[in-house]
């Protein structure tokens, strides 16, 4: 198919556009201007931003299937309007644009995010919605304004919720591996909390399932890997595959999360990274983990990449890559 895949600069669409291409697809790919550098592949490479509907236009011309997997994630000094415009409303502007195109359906990539701290483990797509920052909240109103538009344009929308990502060249969970590896790693909190990844080659194969799988149209997916541990365990096991003993210094949680505050008031005004943030602090107290059955059961989405191989292939790659 020709496809079109948004965000390719970045981590997740970047895979995702190799991974496509690998499999035979005629790859175009939408980034922003002077970010073509980032671009990793050789595609027909479209320059816009998403909130230009004449950019999304020309990107979209001759297109099957578009995977919308760009955004705004979390950067210090944004207003919460900026958000808005990319996570949200530009969510729209890429629907109409694929209808004006003739192209048949629209992967939304969302984040489980939406369901916030979960409290009863595993949760499913019908869990409760409980974002708890602006880029949940914004990821949430991205996916009514998917909806909205899939009922008014006609295109098939499914929206896939990853979990935590990881995997070779991602830089979210750098600090954790990095942290652990050189033993400098100090948990906040008793460390009995889920946490869920999905490792990144499962993860593009679930978008590839998303986009492709005729009964997913108007279907709403988690797309998570096959086995879920507390952060204790995690951390373990990181430190298992790094070499090194495991740490075992808990601090409490309150005050590093009073710091936050504290840090984000002072330095988001002035529009400075915060060395301190409450969703750092965060990562340390909500609980993820969730139910792929359905995922399993409609998509056929398999996770072929058990934990401690992805802990060990995305360790080697940062070695190599001289990030630890």
């Amino acid at each position: 198919m020709r496809v079109l895949v948004t965000g390719a600069a970045g981590f997740t669409g970047g895979h995702l556009a190799r991974f496509l291409a690998a499999r035979g697809d005629d790859v175009r790919v939408l980034v922003r201007a002077g970010t073509r550098a980032r671009v990793q592949g050789t595609f027909d490479v479209a320059e816009g931003d998403l909130r230009d509907a004449a950019a999304l236009r020309t990107a979209v011309r001759g297109v099957e299937v578009i995977y919308h997997i760009a955004a705004i994630y979390r950067q210090a000094g944004l207003r919460d309007e900026e958000y808005r415009a990319v996570n949200a409303e530009a969510v729209g502007t890429v629907i109409e644009a694929a209808r004006a195109a003739g192209a048949r359906r629209v992967v939304h990539c969302s984040t489980v995010g939406v369901h916030g701290d979960v409290e009863h483990p595993p949760a499913n797509e019908d869990a409760p919605l409980k974002p708890g920052d602006v880029y949940q909240q914004t990821k949430l109103e991205g996916e009514r304004v998917a909806r909205a538009a899939a009922a008014n344009t006609g295109v098939e929308v499914v929206i896939a919720r990853p979990t935590g990502i990881y995997g070779p060249g991602d830089r979210r969970l750098l600090k954790l591996f990095r942290g652990v590896a050189h033993r400098r790693f100090i948990v906040l909190g008793d460390g009995r909390i889920y946490y869920h990844l999905t490792y990144i080659d499962d993860l593009v194969e679930g978008f590839r399932l998303c986009g492709t799988v005729a009964a997913a149209a108007g279907r709403t997916y988690i797309l998570a890997g096959g086995e879920v541990t507390m952060l204790n365990e995690l951390v373990e096991l990181i430190a298992q595959e790094a070499g090194v003993q495991p740490p075992k210094l808990h601090l409490p949680v309150w005050p590093f999360w009073t710091a936050g505050a504290l840090c984000e008031a002072l330095c988001a005004p002035l529009g400075l990274e915060p060395p301190i943030y409450r969703r750092r602090v965060d990562f340390f107290t909500k609980s993820r983990a969730f139910d792929i059955t359905r995922a399993r059961r409609e998509l056929g989405y398999q996770p072929a990449v058990g934990l401690r191989e992805g802990v060990r292939r995305t360790l080697d790659w940062y070695r190599g890559a001289g990030w630890i």
